[in-house]
């Protein structure tokens, strides 16, 4: 079974940390808050799930929450807290340190190439490099979720990796 990652979209982190402003994301029809997106990680974790915090999403939260009207300190404390989880590579939360391979010059260089097109279909280049966050985990043989309220982004989502059938001997 593949190993599951979570990757972690900002405007569903900033439900999670209860943002003020953005306590909600998605669409009526598809609708997260802290409550859903609460049980959601706790119910995948338990179940193996690995947490994956994109560096566009630790800037773009921190931007919210940094313009927020109230509880600026009290959501910099929890985002603080899951940017020392990662950095640590404490369960379940990734190293973030593996990503640092996304932020080499080919890859940069391929971010450069591909982004126009994304962004005339609407993408930004923050989800554009969420989106190779989540490809780089799927070429590691992971099940990768991304967990956002973007429907745009959702769209690019990786799908499951093939199931290589055990050759009997």
């Amino acid at each position: 079974m593949a190993k599951h990652v979570l990757i972690l979209d900002t405007s569903v982190l900033c439900c999670w940390l209860r943002v003020p402003g953005k306590s909600t994301a998605g669409p009526q029809n598809n609708r997260w808050d802290h409550t859903r997106i609460d049980a959601e990680i706790q119910q995948k974790t338990r179940q193996g799930g690995t947490l994956v915090l994109p560096l566009a999403t630790l800037i773009e939260t921190g931007n919210h929450i940094a313009q927020a009207p109230q509880q600026r300190y009290e959501c910099a404390q929890q985002l603080a807290n899951c940017l020392r989880q990662a950095a640590d590579a404490n369960s379940p939360w990734a190293a973030f340190t593996q990503q640092a391979t996304l932020w080499e010059p080919d890859r940069l260089h391929a971010l450069a190439s591909e982004w126009p097109d994304l962004a005339t279909g609407g993408l930004s280049i923050g989800d554009a490099t969420i989106k190779q966050v989540a490809e780089y985990y799927a070429q590691m043989g992971c099940q990768v979720e991304i967990l956002t309220g973007d429907d745009g982004l959702k769209a690019y989502q990786p799908t499951q990796p093939a199931l290589q059938p055990r050759r009997r001997r």
